[in-house]
C-alpha cells in the first residue's frame, strides 16, 4: 500500500496570476520514491518524514510520494528503474549495488567502518563525493545519505552464532559475493536475498540463519521463528537515496536546493533514528523471549581475522584503483 506524504496544496501548486483577470497554474514535479522497507522501520519513517521537509522547503514544487515495503517495484528493480527513468526516485542498500558498482561494499569490510564519528561525517566527506561521482556514472543522482545500522544480527534457532566453528555448514542470508566471502570463510554458505524474503525463507527452512540490522531483527519479527540473537558490530550500511539524472535536470534551482537541504537533515535524523533503534533492539528482542548475546572485544577479534581477509581479497578483485581510492578517503575521515 503506498504511503502518500502531502500536504494540503503540496499534489498541486498553484500561482495565481490576476492580469488581464485570468488565473495560472502549474502541476507540481511529481516524485515518486520507491524502497523496500517496512513502514515501521526506523529509516522508513525517516524517508518519510524527509518526503515532508522536501515539499515544504520546495513551497509544493515538489509532490513526493512514497512506495515502501515494495508496493511500486521490487528492491532489485530500484536502481534501474531510476536509471532508466520509469519512476524518479528510490532509496536502496548500498549492498545492492553489488557487482554494478562494488565500491559502494567499503561501509561493509568485516569489523572496520562502525565508527559513530565517521558515520557522522560521511555525508560532506569526501569518500561520499567520490562515490557521488560514480553513482552519476551509473546513472543515478545521490540525494541523501541515511545510515540504518552499525550493528548487526546473526540469528538462529537453538543454537547461537558466536564462534566461527558455529557458522560450519550454516545455510545463512547473505547480501552480494564480495560481503558473502567473509561468511564464507567462516564455512557458512550465504544465500542473498532482500530484507523482505528473509521471514518467509527463515520460517520455511530454506536457510537456519539469518543476518540483519539488529533493530530490523525486531521490526521484522525474526524472533517469531529464530530464538537467539548474537549482536555484533560487524559492519554499517546505509540506505541512500537516488533520482534520475534528467528529472533532476528539470528542476528549478529552489527544488534542487530543496532536495539537498532536506538530504542534509534526513542524514542527520538516520543517525539520530539508528542509535536509538541500537540501543532499544536488544530489549525489544529478550521481552519476545529471544535470547540476545553481545559478541565480546576477543570474539570480534576472532572473526574480524577470518573474514576481513577474505573480504579484502574480493573487494580488491573487483574494484581495482577504485577500490584502493575509496578505502584511503575512508580511513582519512575524522583524521
Amino acid at each position: 500500500m503506498m504511503n502518500r506524504i502531502s500536504k494540503a496544496g503540496s499534489s498541486l501548486a498553484i500561482v495565481a496570476s490576476f492580469a488581464m483577470g485570468g488565473t495560472a497554474a502549474f502541476a507540481a514535479e511529481e516524485m515518486r520514491c520507491s524502497h523496500q522497507l517496512p513502514p515501521t522501520f526506523h529509516v522508513a519513517k525517516v524517508i518519510d518524514r524527509w518526503a515532508a521537509e522536501v515539499e515544504a522547503l520546495s513551497d509544493g514544487e515538489i509532490d513526493v510520494q512514497i512506495f515502501g515495503a515494495n508496493s511500486l517495484v521490487g528492491a532489485a528493480e530500484n536502481i534501474p528503474s531510476v536509471a532508466k527513468g520509469t519512476i524518479e526516485c528510490a532509496f536502496s542498500g548500498n549492498f545492492q549495488w553489488g557487482k554494478t558498482l562494488p565500491i559502494m561494499n567499503v561501509t561493509l569490510r568485516p569489523y572496520s567502518v562502525t565508527s559513530p564519528e565517521v558515520i557522522a561525517a560521511w555525508p560532506e566527506s569526501e569518500a561520499a563525493s567520490f562515490l557521488e561521482t560514480k553513482l552519476l556514472e551509473k546513472g543515478v543522482v545521490n540525494i541523501s545519505w541515511m545510515f540504518t545500522t552499525r550493528m548487526i544480527a546473526f540469528t538462529s534457532d537453538g543454537k547461537p552464532l558466536i564462534a566461527p566453528a558455529d557458522f560450519e555448514g550454516v545455510k545463512i542470508r547473505g547480501l552480494n559475493p564480495t560481503v558473502n566471502a567473509g561468511l564464507e570463510a567462516l564455512g557458512a554458505a550465504p544465500s542473498a536475498m532482500s530484507g523482505s524474503e528473509v521471514y518467509q525463507a527463515l520460517s520455511t527452512g530454506v536457510i537456519d540463519a539469518g543476518l540483519t540490522d539488529i533493530a530490523a531483527a525486531y521490526t521484522r519479527k525474526y524472533y517469531e521463528v529464530q530464538d537467539q540473537i548474537v549482536a555484533t558490530p560487524l559492519f554499517s550500511a546505509f540506505y541512500h537515496g537516488y533520482v534520475n539524472p534528467d528529472w533532476y535536470d528539470g528542476l528549478s534551482d529552489k527544488a534542487k536546493a530543496a532536495l539537498d537541504e532536506a538530504g542534509g537533515k534526513a542524514a542527520e535524523w538516520a543517525l539520530e533514528a539508528t542509535e536509538q533503534a541500537i540501543g532499544r533492539a536488544p530489549y525489544e528482542l529478550a521481552g519476545e523471549n529471544a535470547i540476545v548475546h553481545i559478541h565480546t572485544a576477543e570474539q570480534i577479534e576472532t572473526l574480524a581475522t577470518i573474514m576481513r581477509p577474505a573480504f579484502d581479497d574480493l573487494f580488491a578483485k573487483s574494484t581495482g584503483a577504485d577500490g584502493e581510492t575509496i578505502l584511503e578517503l575512508v580511513g582519512n575521515i575524522n583524521q
